[in-house]
């Protein structure tokens, strides 16, 4: 019998990265709007870290903070509890302490009875937690269809099963058996496909490849919802359903609301950075991001600077302070400040992208190819200059130019590029008749992007009505 709105209690479980837990955030907070229960789970300091919840939805939407398991002294750094908070090479071992989460998550949800986890990719003994539960599971994927048409199927998640397709890195730089109808310019670069293959195939520290874990929460749950949408993706959400043969519900893009004057604490500098911005031509800015999870080293810092100096468009960029650098000054090449004055801004520390992106100077953004920065990005209808660090960006980045709607920056056989790279991508994107051509269809792409009902109203009436039910 389907349940009422009102009675469905549902529990959410992301990993420890905030490209995950944010979109869990995100779903949470739109399943509240519509009068769901809602119990978000994660450690303490990045619970801390995570917007707070409206006080209208304070009566559906709760977190629930469990502590973060320790392991042996050494690996971690104290007070890690995120991937923001370790080097690369340390996250396997965030994954051992994510691992130790299993019993107080069963405890918890044991106590509380759900209908429904919704799960992330990394957790692989959630299946056993549901069942023990007596609770349905659902695995929540905040990637691209298409990137989960990549990865594949389960049967070729296994090592058995991937050493009959993907034996070596090489196999990742063409479409897999199973993908006809994606693009064959979708694919992995060579060295993207080296560090994807050891990093997602071969077992780690915590004794598990990322792969098998994926394999496992597919076999154990019941559907998998991917923030993607049919308007966008319509084939490849298809073509998932059909390669793991259950459904596949499709959450929408959950784009951000651009937060209200006031809802962040911004100090006094920020008022000079909108004057600034307002004094810029209409459609002129690039806005340059890369966010917190890759640390791009001095060398790349260096080369998107020297970049942005020979392109001459006006920019602001956000920079996260690198842990290479000792001071400010230090993160950026001599007298960059001084020579762009005037002509572009850079912002150390925090900044108020959603904010940034809505004003009218900006054009463009320069950026990861991280699918939550594309989603903030196109909804503004902005241009996207591409430059894909980790894991799904380089796919990402070969979608966004295949439909038209940005320019890859172009790299060396080992993934460095230059200065002169940079600049030759902003021209491209900001200036000129290709640059026209992306705009069209990035203004095309923020008519489904930006739609807050289609996402909002549409794609989650739909979901509820697959959460009461259990089918579409």
């Amino acid at each position: 019998m389907a349940k009422d709105t009102k009675d469905l209690h549902i529990v959410m479980v992301p990993w420890l990265a905030f490209g995950h837990m944010i979109p869990f955030y995100q779903f949470a907070a739109s399943l509240a709007k519509k009068g769901v229960k809602v119990s978000y789970i994660s450690t303490p300091r990045n619970i801390n870290r995570l917007p707070k919840i409206p006080s209208e939805l304070a009566s559906h939407f709760q977190y629930i903070t469990l502590p973060m398991p320790k392991i042996p002294d050494g690996y971690l750094p104290q007070q890690a509890e995120a991937t923001v908070d370790v080097e690369f090479d340390q996250i396997p071992h965030l994954k051992l302490a994510y691992d130790h989460l299993h019993d107080p998550i069963q405890s918890f949800v044991m106590s509380q009875s759900p209908d429904w986890i919704i799960c992330d990719i990394i957790s692989y003994w959630m299946p056993d937690v549901a069942k023990n539960c007596r609770a349905r599971l659902m695995h929540f994927s905040v990637y691209t269809a298409t990137m989960l048409c990549f990865v594949g199927p389960v049967e070729y998640l296994s090592e058995d099963g991937y050493m009959k397709v993907r034996p070596t890195p090489d196999c990742l730089t063409k479409l897999p058996p199973w993908g006809g109808i994606l693009d064959p310019s979708v694919v992995f670069h060579g060295y993207e496909a080296a560090r994807f293959h050891v990093g997602f195939y071969r077992k780690d520290p915590s004794g598990i490849s990322d792969a098998e874990r994926i394999a496992n929460v597919l076999k154990g749950c019941d559907a998998v919802a991917v923030r993607s949408c049919r308007e966008f993706e319509k084939d490849s959400i298809e073509l998932y359903q059909k390669l793991v043969r259950k459904p596949v519900v499709p959450v929408g893009l959950l784009p951000p609301v651009e937060p209200h004057e006031g809802d962040q604490c911004m100090d006094g500098k920020w008022d000079e950075v909108f004057k600034w911005l307002d004094q810029q031509s209409r459609r002129s800015v690039v806005y340059v991001g890369f966010g917190s999870e890759y640390k791009l080293r001095k060398d790349e810092v260096y080369e998107i600077a020297y970049g942005l100096e020979l392109a001459e468009v006006p920019f602001i960029w956000g920079l996260r302070k690198p842990t290479w650098a000792m001071d400010d000054l230090e993160s950026l090449p001599s007298g960059f400040g001084t020579r762009t004055s005037g002509k572009g801004i850079v912002c150390i520390g925090w900044v108020p992208q959603l904010k940034i992106l809505a004003h009218p100077s900006v054009r463009g953004s320069l950026f990861h190819s991280g699918w939550g920065s594309i989603i903030e990005i196109l909804q503004h209808g902005h241009s996207l200059i591409l430059l894909p660090c980790i894991v799904d960006q380089g796919l990402n980045a070969r979608m966004m130019v295949e439909k038209g709607l940005g320019i890859e920056v172009e790299r060396r056989e080992d993934g460095s590029f230059t200065r002169e790279d940079i600049a030759c991508a902003l021209k491209q994107a900001m200036l000129g008749d290709e640059a026209q051509k992306i705009r069209v269809e990035a203004m095309k792409a923020a008519a489904v992007f930006g739609d807050q009902k289609l996402h909002q109203e549409g794609y989650m009436n739909r979901v509820l009505e697959f959460l009461r039910n259990g089918s579409r």
